[in-house]
């Protein structure tokens, strides 16, 4: 059985299977709804149901509230009809639509950033580009069909090789097997671009980025989109870690601070840090939950600034909250949570 879906403002229709999420039914027909993990922890693909009835199982998923449901919001990436469906979400605009390419890659170089953080360089075949924008994701496909999704690292214009950090994540077997087992000139087939984490070029506002962990992999290959293209609004980079031994790749966002003024760089640790941990425009090293800085660094609220999010699903969710209430625009919060997947994952 079948439904149709009508999409506000613009007017396009499609038609989605009952066993089939909105968004899936969606990109199928070429429109491009905007979406990240795909998986329901990020939110990026949440709009309004303006008339009909949804369904997500035995359980909301984690990105979407019983207060968001009340107020006629899904998560489409979940979402299955069951009913014909009028809802309103913005659409990304067709001329960003990219091909999404399944590709071998050979790695051409893996190097340990941290303890238990891996930079990958990929190569992609002589003859091929992958054209992206940055702070979108690849899928990486196993040889049993799962898929693992990594961050861009890289900017656009800097896609001779693909550039992916990869932590290593307790009872992933995945991630065990890149620290432990992964080789130079290795195979790996990837597929993508996928995604709807990246910068909004059009907008001047201010930029606030917070990431937490490797969430740094994306905001790292926003920001240098942002540099290459010679936005000069301030830019605030909120990075979360626990330790100093996790601020991997720290030299290289204070060497922006250090050389650009409307660049800005602020470590949060979660437990307290050293004073020979890297800082710059003489912000104070601190410690606390990163959203709680961020809130802290501008009293008068939030609503003249974009804010790009990337990291663990309860830091996204948490900074989403938390920046509302001090005034943030609810559609200038993009993000991207980061769903760790364990050998069970399917």
């Amino acid at each position: 059985m079948s439904f149709t879906v009508r999409i506000e403002p613009s007017g396009h229709t499609f038609d989605v299977e009952s066993n089939e999420s909105v968004l899936d039914a969606a990109l199928r027909h070429g429109y491009s709804f905007p979406y990240g993990c795909r998986g329901g922890g990020c939110g990026a693909c949440k709009g309004k149901v303006l008339n009909g009835t949804v369904d997500y199982g035995t359980n909301l998923p984690p990105a979407l509230s019983e207060e968001d449901v009340s107020r006629g919001l899904a998560l489409f990436c979940q979402a299955r009809p069951s009913s014909d469906l009028s809802v309103e979400i913005k659409e990304v605009g067709e001329s960003d639509n990219l091909e999404i390419k399944t590709l071998p890659t050979k790695v051409q170089k893996k190097e340990f950033l941290s303890h238990d953080v891996v930079r990958l360089y990929l190569k992609l075949p002589e003859i091929e580009r992958m054209q992206f924008r940055a702070g979108q994701y690849i899928d990486i496909l196993l040889p049993d069909g799962r898929k693992r999704s990594f961050s861009l690292a890289n900017a656009p214009h800097d896609d001779a090789l693909i550039e992916l950090h990869i932590r290593h994540v307790d009872g992933g077997d995945f991630t065990g097997y890149v620290m432990d087992e992964l080789h130079e000139k290795d195979i790996l087939r990837i597929e993508g671009p996928h995604g709807s984490f990246f910068l909004r070029e059009e907008a001047k506002r201010p930029l606030i980025f917070m990431a937490g962990g490797t969430g740094f992999a994306p905001i790292k290959g926003i920001i240098e989109h942002a540099l290459a293209e010679g936005l000069n609004q301030p830019m605030y980079l909120y990075w979360g870690v626990r330790t100093e031994k996790d601020l991997y790749l720290a030299d290289l966002p204070a060497k922006w601070a250090k050389h650009l003024p409307h660049f800005h760089f602020i470590p949060i640790f979660s437990e307290q840090p050293s004073a020979t941990t890297p800082a710059s425009n003489a912000q104070a090293i601190r410690s606390g939950y990163v959203h709680d800085a961020v809130v802290s660094d501008f009293p008068e609220g939030l609503e003249k600034f974009d804010v790009y999010a990337s990291g663990p699903p309860v830091m996204v969710h948490a900074g989403f909250d938390a920046f509302k209430k001090h005034g943030l625009l609810e559609d200038r919060y993009f993000s991207d949570a980061f769903e760790f997947q364990t050998p069970k994952a399917k």
